[in-house]
């Protein structure tokens, strides 16, 4: 994949979550009735056939056709390798490329599927739902994949209904980046940020932003609203959707009181309107990085954030600290994508070979290690690659990850393996994709002043239940 089309994958995923997905969103919706009636008669695992777009056999050769993937670096290229060797006897077609999901649903509808499909994981019950993608239970028992390697959370979020439906690939884990210098210019100790104390927080976010004519220079406290509303519902000790993922929980008050409080939290540094203004000039993966430029005092982010950051600027100032909730546990919220075989795959057991050679703790290991071989002859720091296996992170970062020099960072390694443990996921469900609108809408809503938190979530509340019952019907 070009390195443009990760940064700006990256990118979106940092930088706003309700603007997301909205036209894969519609032909979720537009393409489900067709997509029911068709997924039926295509067979399911060992269904035969040619097709443009899906594999099977071409020239009497065994073709796989992926979707959502591409070769970015040696992290993708070593395992795609492992795979070549496992199985030479098939022709590998990698569509490179960003998910789309109008393309994806199109071609399932249409009987001309991919064989394996990357996409984010908190997408799996909808489409497992409306027959998109089939149950993997036989390819894990017939591969015997590993299933206990994977970290608990990972393995909820690709199960529906009891099934799984997905295998997990990298493992995001959500902490605090706190910039040195505004914190010292607060007259804070970096390392005594303290997120469970949400009236100390409020009063520490006002005094690290900066403004000079109305105009925001520093940001304060960057909250990352509406898309972490589950982690900040969650440190206030609610969730937003039941375990079984039938029942929507957006109306607790203790959701609405994080959402009111967390809001509050920009409405005081600025506003939603100047916020994403401001945010949206920043390159956080490059060495303008709105740390190294002083543009924000703590921002909640992805744990890629902090590796990218030790790559192009290693002397940045900064202390990563894990988010509490408020009696001072660590919480988070954990994602990343996962492996799927759509309904009508032509080539569903090379599908199978490849989802377990690529989440293979081996496999990830000699990713890894190749990594951390590049990093050195570079001269720069490896800190570790974050994936959904538990048992290949033991490896990684107990042989390959070595102290860098750099304690902002050697630090910055043992907070996010230190978090691990504790990642959550809302349930998967299936209206999954129209849950994740209701409340991301709310959110937007209330950052905009347009509703207050209480009314917001019951709205979202009644859009999201009356989704998840329909397509639970």
């Amino acid at each position: 994949m070009p390195r443009r089309l990760v940064d700006a994958r990256r990118t979106a995923k940092v930088g706003g979550g309700a603007a997301r997905s909205r036209s894969g969103r519609a032909a979720t919706a537009a393409l489900a009735t067709v997509l029911t009636a068709t997924v039926a008669a295509c067979g399911g695992v060992g269904s035969g056939g040619g097709g443009g777009g899906g594999g099977g056999t071409t020239g009497g050769q065994s073709s796989l056709t992926t979707m959502g993937f591409g070769l970015p670096d040696e992290i993708a290229t070593v395992r795609v390798d492992a795979f070549k060797k496992a199985r030479p006897d098939v022709t590998l077609r990698i569509n490179e490329g960003q998910f789309d999901e109008q393309a994806f649903l199109s071609a399932v509808a249409s009987g001309n599927a991919p064989d394996v499909v990357y996409l984010s994981r908190d997408r799996i019950g909808s489409y497992a739902a409306r027959g998109a993608i089939q149950p993997l239970d036989g390819c894990v028992s017939e591969q015997n994949i590993p299933t206990g390697d994977f970290y608990p959370a990972a393995q909820q979020q690709v199960k529906y209904d009891g099934k799984w439906y997905g295998i997990p690939e990298f493992y995001n884990s959500i902490v605090l980046v706190v910039n040195d210098k505004a914190a010292k210019d607060a007259g804070v100790d970096p390392a005594a940020v303290d997120t469970s104390d949400w009236d100390e927080l409020a009063k520490l976010a006002e005094k690290m932003t900066r403004t000079e004519g109305g105009k925001i220079e520093r940001f304060g406290f960057y909250p990352k609203l509406p898309e972490f509303l589950p982690l900040w519902a969650k440190a206030n000790g609610a969730d937003i959707l039941s375990e079984d993922g039938r029942t929507s929980k957006l109306n607790d008050p203790k959701v609405a009181e994080a959402l009111d409080y967390a809001s509050r939290l920009v409405e005081s540094q600025g506003g939603w309107t100047k916020l994403k203004a401001f945010t949206e000039t920043f390159d956080y993966f490059g060495e303008g990085n709105p740390f190294v430029k002083d543009q924000i005092g703590a921002m909640l982010t992805e744990q890629f954030v902090v590796t990218a950051m030790a790559g192009t600027t290693p002397d940045a100032e900064i202390t990563v600290l894990p988010f509490k909730d408020r009696q001072g546990n660590p919480v988070n919220n954990v994602g990343g994508n996962a492996w799927v075989i759509p309904k009508g795959a032509k080539n569903p057991d090379a599908a199978c070979t490849w989802i377990k050679t690529m989440t293979a703790a081996d496999t990830w290991v000699a990713a890894a290690r190749a990594r951390a071989e590049k990093r050195a002859q570079e001269g720069k720091a490896y800190t570790g690659t974050y994936t959904g296996n538990a048992k290949a992170d033991e490896v990684i970062f107990s042989e390959l990850v070595k102290p860098s020099g750099k304690k902002a960072f050697d630090d910055a390694v043992k907070v996010i393996r230190s978090v691990q443990e504790a990642g959550f996921v809302v349930p998967q469900s299936a209206a999954a994709a129209e849950f994740k609108k209701a409340w991301e809408d709310a959110g937007t809503r209330v950052l905009q002043g347009s509703q207050d938190a209480a009314e917001s979530l019951s709205r979202a509340h009644t859009e999201a239940q009356k989704a998840i019952d329909e397509a639970t019907s």
